[in-house]
C-alpha cells in the first residue's frame, strides 16, 4: 500500500485478503463467493475498516438495496412485532427496511407509495388500512418496482401473503362450544378489511356447521386502538350476558379486561378470554390471556421471499402464500359456570 494513500478501497481488501479483485468485489456484493473467499474478505475488510460505497453498489447493480414497508398503524403492538420480524430477515440479505405508517388514512398511504417510488427503492411490503380506495388502488397500480401485499385483497396482480383468520376463529369457537359455551361474543375494530371480514365469517361458520343460532353478540369499534370497556361493560350488563369472548388486539383486550373486573367478575372462573393476537401484554395478564397468533418469523420469511424472489424475476406468475394461525391455551379460558 502506498505510504501516503489515505483512501482504503477494494483493491487493498483484496491485496490484504490474498483474492483476486473480482472474487472481493462478489464477497462484498454477496454475489456468490465462496465461504473461504466470504470469509477471507470480511476480515481483511474488518481489519482496514473498509467500508463498500452505497452509492456505487447501486449504479453498479441498479439496486438500492432498500425495501419500504407500509404498515396501518405503528402503535398497534402486533404490527410492531410483524415489522422487527421483516427486519430481521431483510438484514440477513443485506437490505434496510423503511417504515412509513399508513395511521389508516389514504392520503398518508398514497403518498407513501410516492415516496417510496422517488427513493428509487426495490421493493414493497404494504397491508394497507384502506384496501378497496380506488386511489389507494391506482397508487400501487402504478408503482415501479414489484410489491407484496400482506393480508389483505388489494385489486390486480400482486403477489401476496395472506392469514386464514377465518380458520383461526373458527376453531377457537369451535373449542369453546366444545366447553359448553354458547353465548359467545365477538369483539373488533369497524374497518373494511380482509382481517375483519374473514374473522367474523369464521365465527358465524363454527356456529352453522355446530347447527347452533349465531349470537347477536359482535362488537366492532371506531378503530384499532379504541377502548371497548363502555361496550363490553353494555354486554355483560344483559341477563343473557357473553359466557366468552374473542377479543382483537391489545388495546381492547385491556379495556375488555377492565370491563369484566369492573362487574365483579373473574376470568375464567365466570368468562372465559381469548385474544386475538399475542404481545407481552396478554401472556403476563394474570390468569395468562389464551391467543390466536401467528408465527412472526415464518410470516417474515413468507413475505420475504415472495418479494426478493420478485425482484429477481419479475416475470414470474402472481403467488398467493397462506399462513396459518395458532391457538395457544393459557389460563383464561374454562367451561360456562353452568357446565363447570
Amino acid at each position: 500500500m502506498n505510504a501516503g494513500k489515505q483512501k482504503i478501497d477494494l483493491r487493498d481488501v483484496a491485496r490484504l485478503a490474498g483474492v483476486s479483485l473480482g472474487s472481493a468485489s462478489r464477497a462484498m456484493n454477496g454475489a456468490g463467493a465462496s465461504a473461504a473467499t466470504q470469509e477471507k474478505v470480511n476480515q481483511a475488510a474488518a481489519a482496514l475498516g473498509y467500508r463498500p460505497n452505497h452509492a456505487a453498489r447501486v449504479l453498479r447493480s441498479r439496486l438500492s438495496r432498500t425495501v419500504g414497508c407500509l404498515l396501518p398503524d405503528i402503535s398497534n403492538p402486533l404490527y410492531a412485532q410483524v415489522f422487527r420480524a421483516l427486519e430481521d430477515e431483510f438484514l440477513r440479505h443485506d437490505y434496510l427496511l423503511l417504515l412509513a405508517n399508513g395511521a389508516n388514512d389514504v392520503d398518508r398511504e398514497t403518498k407513501a407509495l410516492g415516496t417510496f417510488t422517488q427513493r428509487g427503492m426495490d421493493g414493497v411490503i404494504l397491508a394497507p388500512g384502506n384496501e378497496r380506495n380506488a386511489a389507494l388502488v391506482e397508487a400501487l397500480r402504478v408503482l415501479p418496482m414489484p410489491a407484496v401485499v400482506f393480508d389483505r385483497e388489494v385489486s390486480g396482480a400482486h403477489d401476496a401473503v395472506l392469514i386464514d383468520h377465518a380458520g383461526g376463529v373458527r376453531r377457537v369457537v369451535e373449542h369453546l362450544l366444545g366447553l359448553g359455551h354458547r353465548d359467545i361474543a365477538l369483539v373488533l375494530w369497524q374497518g373494511d378489511t380482509r382481517p375483519v371480514r374473514r374473522r367474523v365469517q369464521g365465527f358465524r361458520t363454527a356456529f352453522q356447521a355446530a347447527g347452533l343460532p349465531v349470537p347477536d353478540l359482535l362488537v366492532q369499534a371506531r378503530s384499532v386502538t379504541a377502548s371497548v370497556k363502555a361496550e363490553v361493560t353494555e354486554l355483560l350488563a344483559q341477563p343473557e350476558r357473553p359466557t366468552a369472548l374473542i377479543v382483537q388486539g391489545t388495546h381492547m383486550l385491556n379495556s375488555a379486561l377492565r370491563a369484566i373486573a369492573a362487574r365483579g367478575l373473574q376470568v375464567p372462573r365466570d368468562i372465559s378470554v381469548v385474544a386475538i393476537g399475542d404481545t407481552p401484554f396478554a401472556a403476563e395478564h394474570d390468569p395468562a390471556v389464551s391467543v390466536l397468533d401467528i408465527d412472526q418469523a415464518e410470516t417474515a420469511r413468507c413475505l420475504v421471499d415472495l418479494l426478493l424472489t420478485r425482484i429477481a424475476d419479475n416475470g414470474l406468475p402472481q403467488r398467493k402464500a397462506r399462513v396459518g394461525l395458532r391457538y395457544v391455551e393459557r389460563d383464561s379460558v374454562a367451561a360456562p359456570p353452568r357446565y363447570s
